[in-house]
Protein backbone atom coordinates (compact mmCIF):
# COMPACT_ATOMS: atom_id res chain seq x y z
CA UNK A 1 0.00 0.00 0.00
CA UNK A 2 1.46 3.57 -1.16
CA UNK A 3 1.28 5.89 1.39
CA UNK A 4 -1.18 8.90 0.55
CA UNK A 5 -0.72 12.56 0.66
CA UNK A 6 -2.43 14.27 3.26
CA UNK A 7 -2.40 17.96 3.63
CA UNK A 8 -2.42 19.47 7.25
CA UNK A 9 -5.88 20.24 8.79
CA UNK A 10 -4.80 23.19 10.80
CA UNK A 11 -2.29 25.08 8.38
CA UNK A 12 -4.56 27.82 9.24
CA UNK A 13 -4.46 27.72 13.30
CA UNK A 14 -2.79 31.04 14.43
CA UNK A 15 0.47 30.06 16.54
CA UNK A 16 1.25 32.01 20.41
CA UNK A 17 4.33 32.05 20.17
CA UNK A 18 4.50 33.23 24.06
CA UNK A 19 7.36 30.78 25.39
CA UNK A 20 9.57 30.45 28.18
CA UNK A 21 11.94 32.95 28.73
CA UNK A 22 15.44 32.55 31.09
CA UNK A 23 18.83 33.47 30.93
CA UNK A 24 21.04 30.93 28.79
CA UNK A 25 24.72 31.37 30.17
CA UNK A 26 27.33 30.84 27.02
CA UNK A 27 29.17 28.90 29.03
CA UNK A 28 26.54 26.27 28.89
CA UNK A 29 26.35 26.79 24.89
CA UNK A 30 27.85 23.07 23.69
CA UNK A 31 31.03 24.13 21.48
CA UNK A 32 32.19 20.85 20.76
CA UNK A 33 30.98 17.92 19.85
CA UNK A 34 31.19 15.25 23.49
CA UNK A 35 33.78 13.05 21.42
CA UNK A 36 36.25 16.14 21.86
CA UNK A 37 35.27 16.42 25.42
CA UNK A 38 36.57 12.81 25.53
CA UNK A 39 33.19 11.06 25.85
CA UNK A 40 31.46 8.71 23.78
CA UNK A 41 27.99 9.50 22.03
CA UNK A 42 25.41 7.90 24.66
CA UNK A 43 27.51 9.66 27.63
CA UNK A 44 26.34 13.28 27.27
CA UNK A 45 23.68 13.78 30.42
CA UNK A 46 20.25 13.10 30.48
CA UNK A 47 17.62 14.72 32.82
CA UNK A 48 14.29 12.18 33.05
CA UNK A 49 11.39 14.23 33.80
CA UNK A 50 7.57 12.63 35.24
CA UNK A 51 4.78 15.14 34.40
CA UNK A 52 2.78 13.14 37.08
CA UNK A 53 4.73 14.21 39.54
CA UNK A 54 7.44 17.04 38.67
CA UNK A 55 9.93 14.28 39.51
CA UNK A 56 13.32 14.80 37.73
CA UNK A 57 16.50 12.29 37.72
CA UNK A 58 19.75 13.41 36.66
CA UNK A 59 21.58 10.72 35.03
CA UNK A 60 23.64 9.70 31.36
CA UNK A 61 22.07 8.73 28.47
CA UNK A 62 23.34 5.45 27.97
CA UNK A 63 20.80 4.40 31.02
CA UNK A 64 18.63 5.17 28.93
CA UNK A 65 17.32 1.58 28.84
CA UNK A 66 16.38 1.91 32.15
CA UNK A 67 13.36 4.08 32.41
CA UNK A 68 12.02 2.69 28.87
CA UNK A 69 9.87 -0.57 29.79
CA UNK A 70 8.70 -3.91 26.70
CA UNK A 71 6.26 -2.23 24.87
CA UNK A 72 7.11 1.32 24.57
CA UNK A 73 7.28 2.39 20.95
CA UNK A 74 10.09 4.75 20.55
CA UNK A 75 9.89 7.05 17.32
CA UNK A 76 12.84 8.29 15.07
CA UNK A 77 13.73 10.62 12.52
CA UNK A 78 15.99 8.49 9.77
CA UNK A 79 16.48 11.86 8.11
CA UNK A 80 20.09 12.33 7.25
CA UNK A 81 22.32 15.46 7.64
CA UNK A 82 23.55 17.41 4.43
CA UNK A 83 27.03 19.26 3.66
CA UNK A 84 24.56 22.18 3.28
CA UNK A 85 26.80 25.26 3.78
CA UNK A 86 28.41 26.68 0.72
CA UNK A 87 30.81 29.52 0.28
CA UNK A 88 29.59 31.97 -2.38
CA UNK A 89 30.40 34.96 -4.29
CA UNK A 90 28.49 37.58 -4.99
CA UNK A 91 28.88 39.63 -8.23
CA UNK A 92 30.98 42.51 -6.65
CA UNK A 93 33.74 40.00 -5.14
CA UNK A 94 31.84 40.23 -1.77
CA UNK A 95 32.22 36.76 -0.11
CA UNK A 96 28.97 35.35 1.61
CA UNK A 97 28.09 31.85 2.80
CA UNK A 98 24.79 30.27 1.16
CA UNK A 99 22.95 27.87 3.35
CA UNK A 100 20.63 25.47 1.82
CA UNK A 101 17.57 25.15 4.03
CA UNK A 102 14.88 22.96 2.10
CA UNK A 103 14.36 21.56 -1.26
CA UNK A 104 11.14 22.39 -2.61
CA UNK A 105 9.24 20.77 -5.79
CA UNK A 106 9.94 21.92 -9.34
CA UNK A 107 13.67 21.19 -8.46
CA UNK A 108 13.18 25.34 -6.24
CA UNK A 109 15.43 25.47 -2.78
CA UNK A 110 14.60 27.97 -0.14
CA UNK A 111 17.90 29.31 1.15
CA UNK A 112 19.48 31.63 3.23
CA UNK A 113 22.23 34.12 2.46
CA UNK A 114 24.45 35.16 5.30
CA UNK A 115 27.83 36.78 5.38
CA UNK A 116 31.28 36.11 7.32
CA UNK A 117 31.04 37.08 11.01
CA UNK A 118 34.51 36.31 12.77
CA UNK A 119 34.55 32.34 13.17
CA UNK A 120 30.57 32.39 12.12
CA UNK A 121 28.23 34.31 9.91
CA UNK A 122 25.09 36.14 11.00
CA UNK A 123 22.04 37.32 8.47
CA UNK A 124 22.65 39.25 5.29
CA UNK A 125 19.54 41.30 3.94
CA UNK A 126 21.15 43.05 1.07
CA UNK A 127 21.06 40.35 -1.53
CA UNK A 128 18.19 41.11 -4.28
CA UNK A 129 15.87 39.39 -7.07
CA UNK A 130 17.78 38.36 -9.94
CA UNK A 131 21.33 38.15 -8.72
CA UNK A 132 23.63 35.36 -9.11
CA UNK A 133 26.03 33.91 -6.53
CA UNK A 134 29.11 31.87 -7.86
CA UNK A 135 29.74 28.59 -5.94
CA UNK A 136 32.61 26.29 -5.47
CA UNK A 137 33.23 23.82 -8.44
CA UNK A 138 31.71 26.05 -11.22
CA UNK A 139 27.94 25.84 -9.56
CA UNK A 140 26.29 29.04 -9.01
CA UNK A 141 22.59 29.75 -7.21
CA UNK A 142 20.34 32.22 -8.40
CA UNK A 143 18.29 34.12 -6.33
CA UNK A 144 14.64 34.43 -7.67
CA UNK A 145 11.76 36.02 -4.87
CA UNK A 146 11.78 36.38 -1.14
CA UNK A 147 10.12 33.40 0.69
CA UNK A 148 7.22 35.25 2.76
CA UNK A 149 5.82 32.37 4.60
CA UNK A 150 5.14 34.50 7.84
CA UNK A 151 3.97 37.70 6.47
CA UNK A 152 0.92 39.24 7.71
CA UNK A 153 -1.00 42.23 6.12
CA UNK A 154 -1.27 44.24 8.51
CA UNK A 155 2.57 43.57 9.66
CA UNK A 156 5.63 46.38 7.58
CA UNK A 157 7.45 43.65 5.81
CA UNK A 158 10.78 42.69 7.25
CA UNK A 159 14.19 42.07 5.46
CA UNK A 160 14.75 39.22 3.35
CA UNK A 161 16.18 36.54 4.81
CA UNK A 162 15.16 33.60 3.17
CA UNK A 163 14.49 33.58 -0.76
CA UNK A 164 13.60 30.76 -3.40
CA UNK A 165 16.30 30.07 -5.54
CA UNK A 166 17.33 27.79 -8.50
CA UNK A 167 20.95 25.90 -8.32
CA UNK A 168 22.81 25.06 -11.45
CA UNK A 169 25.32 22.29 -10.43
CA UNK A 170 27.76 20.18 -12.30
CA UNK A 171 27.29 16.76 -10.62
CA UNK A 172 24.77 15.58 -8.31
CA UNK A 173 23.52 16.98 -5.21
CA UNK A 174 25.10 15.08 -2.90
CA UNK A 175 27.82 14.57 -4.53
CA UNK A 176 28.51 17.91 -4.72
CA UNK A 177 27.47 18.99 -1.79
CA UNK A 178 30.03 16.16 -0.31
CA UNK A 179 32.90 17.89 -2.00
CA UNK A 180 32.25 21.32 -1.90
CA UNK A 181 29.57 21.82 1.26
CA UNK A 182 30.02 22.08 4.73
CA UNK A 183 27.62 21.54 8.01
CA UNK A 184 25.82 24.56 9.21
CA UNK A 185 26.92 25.84 12.07
CA UNK A 186 26.47 28.95 14.17
CA UNK A 187 28.58 31.27 16.50
CA UNK A 188 28.62 29.05 19.69
CA UNK A 189 30.49 26.18 17.54
CA UNK A 190 33.77 27.65 17.58
CA UNK A 191 35.37 24.92 14.83
CA UNK A 192 34.31 22.88 11.87
CA UNK A 193 33.47 19.41 12.52
CA UNK A 194 33.20 16.88 9.37
CA UNK A 195 29.84 16.10 8.30
CA UNK A 196 30.08 12.12 10.28
CA UNK A 197 29.81 14.60 13.44
CA UNK A 198 26.20 15.63 12.58
CA UNK A 199 24.81 12.02 11.60
CA UNK A 200 22.55 10.03 13.83
CA UNK A 201 23.89 6.44 13.53
CA UNK A 202 20.30 5.43 12.23
CA UNK A 203 20.44 8.43 8.93
CA UNK A 204 18.87 6.41 6.11
CA UNK A 205 18.54 9.02 3.46
CA UNK A 206 19.62 13.14 3.64
CA UNK A 207 18.06 16.11 3.12
CA UNK A 208 18.20 18.08 6.17
CA UNK A 209 19.75 20.89 6.59
CA UNK A 210 20.60 20.74 10.28
CA UNK A 211 20.86 17.39 12.24
CA UNK A 212 17.37 16.10 13.74
CA UNK A 213 20.03 16.81 16.75
CA UNK A 214 17.86 14.73 19.98
CA UNK A 215 18.85 11.03 18.49
CA UNK A 216 22.59 12.26 18.17
CA UNK A 217 23.94 10.61 21.47
CA UNK A 218 22.06 6.68 20.22
CA UNK A 219 24.79 3.95 19.29
CA UNK A 220 24.16 0.36 17.50
CA UNK A 221 24.85 -1.27 21.17
CA UNK A 222 22.01 1.27 22.80
CA UNK A 223 19.72 0.23 20.18
CA UNK A 224 20.18 -3.60 20.45
CA UNK A 225 19.49 -3.18 24.22
CA UNK A 226 16.82 -0.98 24.19
CA UNK A 227 15.24 -3.77 21.14
CA UNK A 228 16.11 -6.25 23.71
CA UNK A 229 14.02 -5.28 26.41
CA UNK A 230 11.34 -4.90 24.28
CA UNK A 231 11.20 -1.59 23.37
CA UNK A 232 9.65 -1.29 19.84
CA UNK A 233 11.40 1.48 17.23
CA UNK A 234 9.84 2.98 14.41
CA UNK A 235 11.16 5.23 11.34
CA UNK A 236 9.40 8.22 9.75
CA UNK A 237 11.38 10.95 7.62
CA UNK A 238 11.50 15.07 8.13
CA UNK A 239 13.93 17.07 6.29
CA UNK A 240 14.41 19.85 8.24
CA UNK A 241 15.56 22.87 7.32
CA UNK A 242 17.76 25.61 8.69
CA UNK A 243 17.08 26.99 12.55
CA UNK A 244 18.38 30.60 12.27
CA UNK A 245 14.91 31.90 12.99
CA UNK A 246 14.09 35.22 13.52
CA UNK A 247 13.09 35.84 17.43
CA UNK A 248 9.27 34.59 17.52
CA UNK A 249 9.54 33.55 14.12
CA UNK A 250 7.73 30.08 13.67
CA UNK A 251 8.77 27.17 11.82
CA UNK A 252 7.97 27.34 8.09
CA UNK A 253 6.88 24.17 5.88
CA UNK A 254 9.01 21.17 6.23
CA UNK A 255 8.53 17.58 3.74
CA UNK A 256 7.63 14.40 5.90
CA UNK A 257 6.82 10.93 4.83
CA UNK A 258 5.45 9.04 7.68
CA UNK A 259 5.21 4.77 6.74
CA UNK A 260 2.44 2.44 6.43
CA UNK A 261 3.73 0.62 9.49
CA UNK A 262 5.02 3.24 11.68
CA UNK A 263 1.64 4.93 11.60
CA UNK A 264 -0.12 1.25 12.03
CA UNK A 265 1.92 0.41 15.41
CA UNK A 266 1.52 3.80 16.59
CA UNK A 267 -2.26 3.17 16.72
CA UNK A 268 -2.06 -0.59 18.35
CA UNK A 269 0.28 1.14 21.03
CA UNK A 270 -2.37 3.67 21.78
CA UNK A 271 -5.49 1.43 21.63
CA UNK A 272 -3.00 -0.47 24.24
CA UNK A 273 -2.63 2.88 26.44
CA UNK A 274 1.54 2.32 25.83
CA UNK A 275 3.68 4.83 25.46
CA UNK A 276 4.74 6.18 22.49
CA UNK A 277 8.17 8.40 22.41
CA UNK A 278 9.24 11.02 20.29
CA UNK A 279 12.96 11.22 19.85
CA UNK A 280 13.03 14.63 18.95
CA UNK A 281 10.73 17.88 17.62
CA UNK A 282 10.75 17.03 14.15
CA UNK A 283 9.26 13.62 15.02
CA UNK A 284 6.39 15.30 16.69
CA UNK A 285 5.77 17.36 14.50
CA UNK A 286 5.42 15.00 11.44
CA UNK A 287 2.91 13.02 13.24
CA UNK A 288 1.04 15.70 14.41
CA UNK A 289 0.77 16.36 10.40
CA UNK A 290 -1.42 12.78 10.42
CA UNK A 291 -3.11 12.33 13.73
CA UNK A 292 -6.26 12.96 13.59
CA UNK A 293 -9.38 12.61 15.85
CA UNK A 294 -11.95 9.80 14.98
CA UNK A 295 -14.73 9.01 16.84
CA UNK A 296 -13.63 9.55 20.77
CA UNK A 297 -9.98 8.47 19.54
CA UNK A 298 -6.79 9.82 17.62
CA UNK A 299 -5.68 7.78 14.48
CA UNK A 300 -2.09 8.14 12.40
CA UNK A 301 -2.71 7.60 9.29
CA UNK A 302 0.14 7.13 7.00
CA UNK A 303 1.38 10.00 4.71
CA UNK A 304 3.74 12.16 3.32
CA UNK A 305 3.76 15.94 1.65
CA UNK A 306 4.88 19.19 3.26
CA UNK A 307 3.57 19.85 6.79
CA UNK A 308 3.13 23.49 7.98
CA UNK A 309 1.60 22.11 11.20
CA UNK A 310 2.99 24.41 14.14
CA UNK A 311 2.18 23.00 17.75
CA UNK A 312 1.69 24.67 20.86
CA UNK A 313 -0.51 24.45 24.13
CA UNK A 314 -3.34 25.46 21.89
CA UNK A 315 -3.24 23.28 20.00
CA UNK A 316 -2.23 20.05 21.76
CA UNK A 317 -0.27 16.94 21.14
CA UNK A 318 -2.29 13.72 20.15
CA UNK A 319 0.45 11.63 18.81
CA UNK A 320 2.44 11.13 21.66
CA UNK A 321 2.83 10.55 25.11
CA UNK A 322 6.31 11.41 25.59
CA UNK A 323 9.54 13.05 24.31
CA UNK A 324 13.19 13.06 24.24
CA UNK A 325 14.32 16.04 23.13
CA UNK A 326 17.75 18.75 23.58
CA UNK A 327 17.32 21.67 25.04
CA UNK A 328 16.46 24.47 23.68
CA UNK A 329 17.25 28.44 23.64
CA UNK A 330 15.05 30.92 25.48
CA UNK A 331 11.56 31.65 23.54
CA UNK A 332 12.48 29.53 20.88
CA UNK A 333 9.26 28.23 19.09
CA UNK A 334 10.26 24.18 20.01
CA UNK A 335 9.61 25.56 23.42
CA UNK A 336 5.72 25.85 22.85
CA UNK A 337 5.92 22.13 21.60
CA UNK A 338 7.20 21.10 24.95
CA UNK A 339 4.99 23.30 26.81
CA UNK A 340 1.78 21.74 24.87
CA UNK A 341 2.96 18.48 26.00
CA UNK A 342 4.24 18.95 29.56
CA UNK A 343 2.94 21.95 30.51
CA UNK A 344 4.33 25.57 31.76
CA UNK A 345 4.98 24.71 35.00
CA UNK A 346 6.68 21.47 34.80
CA UNK A 347 8.79 23.01 31.93
CA UNK A 348 9.76 25.77 34.38
CA UNK A 349 10.75 23.54 36.96
CA UNK A 350 13.03 21.21 34.46
CA UNK A 351 14.67 23.91 32.78
CA UNK A 352 15.34 25.87 36.45
CA UNK A 353 17.06 22.32 37.20
CA UNK A 354 18.64 22.19 33.85
CA UNK A 355 20.51 25.25 34.70
CA UNK A 356 20.91 24.53 38.18
CA UNK A 357 22.80 20.96 37.30
CA UNK A 358 25.27 22.90 34.33
CA UNK A 359 23.52 20.42 31.20
CA UNK A 360 24.46 21.43 28.02
CA UNK A 361 22.49 23.23 25.49
CA UNK A 362 22.17 22.54 21.27
CA UNK A 363 22.99 20.03 18.98
CA UNK A 364 26.28 18.67 21.00
CA UNK A 365 24.87 19.02 23.99
CA UNK A 366 22.86 17.25 26.74
CA UNK A 367 18.73 15.33 26.34
CA UNK A 368 15.89 15.70 28.16
CA UNK A 369 13.44 12.61 28.79
CA UNK A 370 10.14 13.94 29.65
CA UNK A 371 7.37 10.96 30.51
Amino acid sequence: MKPVVILPRDSLHKPTMDTLDFQLPPELEASEPPEARGLARDEVRLMVSYRADDRVVHTQFRALPDFLQSGDVLVINTSGTLSAALNATRSNGMAVELHLSTHLPADLWIVEVRQPNGTSTKPFYEAVSGETLQLPGGASATLHVPYLHNRQPDVPPAPTRLWIATLQLPTDLNEYLDEHGFPIRYSYVREGWPNSYYQTVYATEKGSAEMPSAGRAFTPELMTRLVAKGVQIVPLILHTGVASLESHEPPYEEYYRVPVETARALNVAREQGRRIIAVGTTVVRALETVTYLEGEHYVTHPGEGWTGVIVTPQRGIHAVNAMLTGLHEPRASHLAMLEALAGRNHLRITYDEALRERYLWHEFGDLHLIL
